[in-house]
């Protein structure tokens, strides 16, 4: 994603750029089964114009969009990249999905052939050698990281029902984990992972990456993996709770609800109002709720302590950007989204259902691997 740019709306709204960053697994033709062919899909996406990331194990790479203006314009870069991973992993032999964690595994995946993650590896053995997990992560352009820092405390309170909505992951090693996403599950082992604390400012945020580097708990200011955090590269705050999705429209549908909600933050923090007080042990349950529910079940209010159903979290929070979706003339694809939500559920609801109907991961993967470029 490029550098941030923004323009102002009639509401008086600031209309920040967009931009998504989408891991994905690549998986072979016929047993399903995680691959380690990064370089390979790589060195032919290249071949086409594309440069791929190489994530940490060598069966995943990373596409990354511009900062876009419009959902539309997200929409159809989001496919094109997609589209030229798997042509690009077909011509190597291999096969491309969408899915927060690979369905069928084997006991541990090789790390991709770099210094960083080598030492990654060595420093952090099982979590990285068990990692293969893959999340969409959602930029939005702000000023300055005072902004971003202020705006992961206003959007704290909001990361369950993200997650929830988001949640990509239900099938692991051949079996139904009872969770809707189990990335997340996987993901909270690492140190600096899971919800950010409240920070008192730039230097508080910027006090606490020093410590977990020179303790030895990181490596690095990249592996904060907190599921908001000041981008490390980028003139952007960063959310990164959600699985990677399923299909590109439903990426686009949660990168619109992410930017709409730092759109309604930077407001609130420009009128001076305080974000909402939340209890570290009360978010933590949330976002235990929402892992293990996603979108068909209840959650939990973190503001008032009070159990409610995802479903109604979503309107809740849909209401309350309004006036940010409609400055950005995005209202009625999110509700297009809640009627599918209400209707169809999300991407663990059809996993779960599929593997219920077929009994194994290599069913889950042929039908991610339909849906990818879908």
């Amino acid at each position: 994603m490029s550098a941030d740019s923004s323009t102002t709306g009639k509401s008086g709204l600031r209309l920040p750029t967009v931009g998504v960053e989408e891991e994905f697994i690549l998986v072979d033709q016929l047993t399903g089964h995680p691959v380690s062919r990064n370089r390979d899909v790589a060195a032919a996406a290249a071949r086409r114009g594309l440069d791929l990331d190489l994530e940490l194990t060598s069966c995943q790479v990373e596409v990354a969009t511009s900062a876009c203006a419009t959902g539309q314009e997200l929409l159809a870069e989001l496919r094109e990249l997609r589209t030229v991973v798997a042509e690009a992993a077909d011509e190597v032999g291999v096969a491309v999905i969408a899915a927060g964690v690979p369905p069928t595994v084997p006991d541990h995946f090789p790390i991709t052939d770099t210094d960083r993650y080598r030492h990654i590896g060595q420093r952090f053995g099982m979590l990285a050698h068990e990692q293969g997990i893959s999340g969409c992560h959602v930029h939005v352009g702000v000023s300055d990281r005072d902004t971003a820092v202020a705006v992961s405390n206003h959007l704290r309170h909001r990361l369950p029902i993200l997650l929830a909505l988001s949640a990509n992951s239900p099938v692991y090693r051949d079996a139904d984990t009872g969770h809707a996403s189990w990335r997340s599950v996987l993901w909270s082992r690492w140190p600096a992972s899971g919800p950010p604390p409240h920070l008192r400012s730039r230097e508080h945020f910027e006090q606490l990456v020093s410590m977990f580097v020179a303790s030895g708990a990181i490596l690095d200011d990249h592996m904060v993996y907190w599921d908001i955090r000041p981008s490390d590269h980028l003139p952007t705050v960063e959310i990164r709770v959600g699985d990677v999705q399923s299909r590109a429209d439903e990426a686009v549908v949660v990168a619109t609800l992410v930017r709409a909600l730092v759109m309604t933050a930077v407001h609130d923090i420009a009128s001076d109002l305080a974000p909402p007080i939340v209890d570290s042990d009360v978010l933590a349950a949330a976002m235990w709720k929402a892992a293990h529910d996603g979108i068909d079940g209840d959650g939990i209010d973190v503001v008032t302590q009070q159990p409610v159903s995802a479903i109604a979290q979503m309107e809740s929070l849909v209401t309350d950007i309004r006036p940010a979706l409609d400055a950005l003339g995005e209202a009625a694809l999110v509700e297009a989204a809640l009627d599918r939500l209400r209707a169809e559920g999300n991407g663990a609801t059809r996993r779960r259902d599929w593997f219920a109907q077929k009994g194994t991961g290599r069913d889950i993967v042929e039908s991610a691997a339909r849906e990818f470029t879908g």
